[in-house]
């Protein structure tokens, strides 16, 4: 049959409109998709290139050889309408999950080398790629929660799930931080207590989304320890951006010094992972502080060191520091500047390696 057909019946089996498929691409990649443009596919008048076909595999979560022609069409259809259920094929779901529990599942030691892959895969796939993958783990080793290990695995992978969502629907991700943190406390490792609420709290505050929150979680990790750890560096950063959103620069630029103190005793060498936050993380974390607190001389040097220790291999964290300038450039009054600035700078990145939280940046400078 027609791919335009295809994808008229995947889009029906999931009770959608065209415009909800669309905004469902756009809020997964930072595309600029509208209904017209879906029916235009579904018409048969445009066909989806490689591209647009790997979104749609990601939105509506069918294989991608469906959508190019190697998979019936009453097979695919059967995998669509599961899919409507849960972010994966329900039946699937379950069917994994209870052979987990049936065979034991991985070790413990296997868990904790596929968060340091989801670690490192994190730094350059997608929210999509990331959700689908990260939601069937989570079926899996809920099946072996009598290991207090594993709840710290859980709370991570949890972390890591919940990060898929800003933007698209932040009080999602906010429950998934909540409930992450939940699971942390059942681990009874505070590393992993504050690991798990530091990361929330840099999330949300970097995103400047759910500041409430953001400084719930971060005053939580700060509670539970002071040691210094890569936790509480990300629960005072996360704490530092919530106050500089609101305006509270005297309290921003006291947490940013409280947490480069932190950094020096507990910052990482140079790994690429979401577990890691070497020297260029750390000036990332700082140069987009400084430009909300209209510091251009800090953020600027921020940036600068970034870059010369920023991997090749992450062009999206340099698309953040390039917008970074941009809201220093609306913020110091030239919005219109800023703007362009930031869309020229977004616009350079790949599609595929837009986020969301590039998006919500997007956002903030034009509302500046």
């Amino acid at each position: 049959m027609a791919i335009g057909a295809l994808i008229k019946d995947l889009r029906k089996a999931r009770g959608w409109s065209q415009g909800r498929l669309a905004s469902a691409i756009n809020d997964a990649f930072g595309t600029n998709l509208d209904r017209e443009y879906v029916s235009r596919w579904e018409r048969s008048k445009v066909t989806p290139g490689a591209y647009y076909l790997r979104c749609l595999s990601a939105v509506l979560d069918v294989p991608l050889a469906a959508l190019e022609g190697e998979v019936k069409r009453r097979t695919f259809l059967t995998d669509a309408a599961g899919a409507a259920i849960a972010p994966v094929v329900a039946a699937d779901l379950l069917s994994v999950g209870f052979a987990a529990r049936l065979q034991g599942g991985p070790s413990t030691d296997a868990w904790e080398a596929k968060l340091a892959t989801y670690g490192t895969e994190y730094m350059s796939l997608g929210a999509a790629d990331i959700q689908r993958r990260v939601s069937g783990e989570l079926v899996v080793v809920q099946q072996q929660l009598d290991n207090p290990r594993l709840w710290s695995v859980t709370a991570r992978l949890m972390t890591l799930y919940a990060k898929t969502f800003p933007g698209s629907d932040g009080s999602k991700a906010v429950q998934w931080y909540r409930l992450a943190a939940k699971a942390a406390d059942q681990s009874g490792d505070d590393d992993a207590r504050v690991w798990v609420r530091g990361r929330a709290a840099i999330a949300l505050g970097y995103e400047g989304a759910s500041l409430g929150v953001a400084d719930v979680l971060a005053d939580q990790a700060m509670a539970i320890s002071e040691r210094p750890s890569l936790g509480l560096l990300n629960a005072i950063f996360g704490k530092a951006h919530a106050a500089a959103v609101r305006g509270d620069v005297a309290t921003a630029q006291q947490l940013m010094d409280d947490g480069r103190r932190v950094f020096d005793k507990a910052g990482s060498y140079a790994q690429t992972s979401d577990y890691a936050v070497p020297w260029w993380r750390m000036n990332v974390f700082v140069s987009l502080l400084a430009a909300r607190l209209g510091d251009e001389t800090t953020a600027v040097a921020a940036q600068d060191a970034a870059r010369r220790e920023l991997p090749a291999e992450l062009p999206r964290f340099a698309t953040h520091l390039e917008m970074h300038r941009g809201l220093m450039l609306a913020r110091s009054g030239d919005v219109s500047g800023g703007v362009a600035y930031a869309q020229n700078a977004l616009d350079s990145l790949p599609p595929e390696k837009h986020s969301l939280t590039l998006r919500l940046l997007m956002a903030e400078v034009e509302q500046s």
